[in-house]
């Protein structure tokens, strides 16, 4: 059988997995699926992009780290454009389909939570909304216990010359990542002396601000539509999706920006 475009992406496939489930089927209930669909497909390929980071940093590559953190500060542009298209749903709109949710909500997106653990921002406490077999758990508990984006950095920046602290290079993978002064001196040195370095600084960065402006977007986008109600399911809402807004995922380059 002759390989078509149609076969290789199986767009018969994709295109038969947008179903409303308002009856009559309410308009605007298509494109809140696309739209979260679309995500779901923009999180997997963030996720694939930064496991190649984390190979780049124990490879010592440099130049394929700052590629890819240039192509994931581009996705996370497309992500908040999206948010531009769903504003167009009014919350009347919204309201009209709501409650055929019934316990959906995007707060159990696994994905989204892998990719926050990926990248070290971890909080075991949030396994509790995925229930044990399912796939979303076990991927977290997957990403939980395993060295995050920002461990591999560390190995990185020992590669460079920076001297990582004992209790970073032993630390418990399972918590957060956090600040650390003599990280901070040494990613200061190579700011100043090595320019080719700086390039992978500000990539990641821009990686950095392009997802708190996500975050930040995302939240005005729930309250415009449904205000301070819980969320879908009732799932936290506004409130704890503020919990992580301008939480930087590399707070090391952030801490040292009154320095230069």
């Amino acid at each position: 059988m002759t390989l078509t475009y149609a076969r290789y992406l199986k767009i018969d496939e994709l295109l038969r997995i947008q179903q409303a489930r308002s009856d009559p089927p309410e308009h605007d209930e298509m494109l809140f699926i696309v739209i979260h669909q679309v995500y779901e497909l923009w999180f997997k390929q963030l996720l694939h992009e930064f496991e190649k980071v984390k190979r780049d940093f124990s490879d010592n590559d440099l130049f394929g780290a700052i590629h890819t953190f240039k192509r994931t500060r581009t996705i996370m542009k497309t992500l908040v454009g999206q948010l531009d298209i769903l504003e167009t749903m009014t919350p009347m709109s919204f309201g009209s389909f709501r409650e055929r949710l019934e316990t959906a909500s995007g707060f159990q997106s696994y994905q989204y939570r892998e990719l926050e653990y990926l990248l070290g921002y971890k909080r075991a406490d949030l396994i509790k909304y995925h229930d044990e077999g399912t796939v979303g758990h076990d991927v977290l508990l997957r990403r939980l216990n395993e060295p995050s984006v920002i461990d591999r950095f560390y190995d990185f920046l020992g590669q460079r010359g920076v001297e990582i602290p004992d209790e970073l290079r032993a630390r418990d993978v399972t918590l957060p990542a956090e600040p650390n002064k003599q990280v901070q001196r040494g990613i200061l040195d190579l700011y100043r002396t090595n320019s080719e370095i700086t390039i992978l600084f500000e990539s990641m960065t821009d990686f950095d601000e392009g997802l708190q402006e996500w975050r930040y977007r995302h939240i005005k986008t729930v309250e415009r539509t449904i205000g301070h109600k819980k969320g879908t399911g009732g799932s936290p809402g506004v409130e704890f999706l503020k919990t992580s807004l301008f939480k930087p995922v590399f707070p090391d380059l952030w801490a040292i920006r009154h320095e230069f």
